[in-house]
């Protein structure tokens, strides 16, 4: 129920029990990943163009970049510097992002691989792209820490039938 006007309060959707666990919010979803309903699969191809576009216009501005350390003449061993580093940057981003659409990322971990995993971006933005293909990027965890909480709810709330004074006794 809503404080404000004591109208029911049905932002978690309809799958939520009252009292029960809510679902967690992803972005660019809400909560329509837990039913796939709302527009859940044009959101699903939308946030798939977007990323790949985001992606290529990505590539486009670091095209613009080597163009820049070639005008600049500065030599092959720091263009090739240049490159290997967007590429392993771009590598382990997209294997971060890859892994955190299955398991909690460790939030020590991230703050130290923040600009490693931000010259990368293009990485993360690939790894956007392929789980939206299958999936809402991030649903698999969400659905099972949802999944795992209702479970603890009902088995919480739950209650015995009958009146244990009226038990038999055995013999």
């Amino acid at each position: 129920m809503s404080d404000e006007n004591g109208t029911p309060d049905t932002t978690a959707g309809p799958t939520a029990p009252a009292g029960g666990p809510r679902p967690e919010p992803l972005r660019f979803f809400g909560t329509t990943w837990v039913n796939h309903d709302g527009g859940y699969a044009a959101r699903r191809a939308g946030v798939a163009a977007g990323s790949l576009l985001a992606a290529a216009a990505a590539c486009f501005v670091l095209r613009f970049a080597y163009e820049g350390l070639q005008i600049a003449d500065s030599g092959a061993f720091v263009t090739l510097l240049v490159i290997v580093m967007f590429a392993v940057c771009s590598a382990l981003a997209f294997r971060d992002t890859w892994d955190g659409f299955t398991k909690r990322p460790d939030p020590e971990r991230q703050a130290s691989l923040r600009g490693l995993l931000a010259i990368g971006f293009v990485g993360s933005l690939l790894a956007y792209f392929f789980r939206s293909l299958t999936e809402a990027p991030g649903e698999k965890l969400h659905r099972q820490e949802y999944e795992r909480a209702r479970e603890e709810h009902e088995r919480r709330t739950t209650r015995r039938s009958g009146n244990p004074s009226k038990k038999r006794r055995r013999s």
